[in-house]
């Protein structure tokens, strides 16, 4: 396989992940993706844009770049990968847990609002009675 077929550009990967160049740079910055340079130009290979969506992917599901960090680290030492999955099932498991919590205090917060909406609209209901029966006596 021609190994130069796979060398992308980085306004060519940032379209393709649906990101900014800035972004390309900034993990890059961190040390997450190490694109290649021919000059000063980076150009990336398919490794690097596998764990751009892999970072992409922990950022939606809400992990830190620490965490994104670690699962990329354990994913290059492993090559079946069994430890980084084990780590994955674990900080998603947190996750999960986490997001229940929320799901239960936002259930709360939306039953609590819909009483004190409803009470309101039963005081307005109230006194519009109240000024319809005034004006008409």
């Amino acid at each position: 396989m021609d190994e130069g077929a796979d060398l992308k550009g980085i306004q060519e990967v940032a379209e393709f992940l649906g990101v900014t160049p800035r972004t390309l740079r900034f993990y890059e910055d961190k040390g997450l993706i190490e694109p290649c340079r021919i000059g000063t130009t980076r150009v990336y290979r398919r490794r690097e844009v596998a764990r751009m969506q892999l970072i992409l992917r922990g950022k939606r599901l809400g992990f830190s770049l620490k965490e994104i960090e670690e699962f990329l680290d354990l994913y290059d030492a492993d090559p079946q990968h069994l430890e980084q999955m084990r780590a994955l099932a674990a900080r998603c498991r947190e996750r999960i847990e986490e997001f229940e919590q929320h799901r239960i205090a936002l259930d709360q917060t939306i039953a609590e609002l819909a009483k004190i909406e409803a009470e309101a609209l039963e005081r307005v209901r109230a006194d519009g009675q109240a000024t319809r029966k005034a004006a008409s006596g």
